[in-house]
């Protein structure tokens, strides 16, 4: 079943990070204004807490680091999740975190996955 053309209820940060910690087989891509992280196939995805309580999201090939997106939880005011309209046919997802003020908030990172928190169809063949 495609995605709903519709954005989903906003999610918080610790919510939205507990689910993709779960699908890290899952990302597609992760980025910011500075930075965009791509998967392929000899790539892995590595998600964990520092002990100051930043998120971090590593991108790695074998045992080197080939990039990394450190999150200070306190700056993300919630996180939107889309469907990925440039990807629509492959069924992506966007997860947009959003700093700012509920006035005047401004995306701060970028995750994108291969379906939505929802249940995918076949997915319970992924490595997780």
């Amino acid at each position: 079943m495609p995605p709903s053309p519709t954005t989903a209820a906003p999610l918080t940060f610790e919510s939205f990070w507990r689910w993709l910690q779960e699908h890290r087989n899952c990302v597609v891509r992760v980025g910011n204004p500075d930075v965009m992280l791509t998967d392929a196939e000899p790539l892995h995805w590595d998600f964990f807490d520092e002990p100051d309580g930043q998120a971090v999201c590593q991108l790695i090939l074998g045992k080197a680091l080939v990039g990394e997106v450190v999150i200070e939880r306190g700056d993300v005011l919630f996180v939107q999740a889309s469907p990925d309209l440039e990807q629509a046919q492959a069924g992506h997802w966007m997860f947009e975190c959003f700093g700012g003020t509920r006035e005047d908030s401004y995306p701060l990172f970028l995750f994108v996955t291969t379906h939505g928190m929802e249940a995918a169809q076949g997915h319970q063949g992924l490595k997780h």
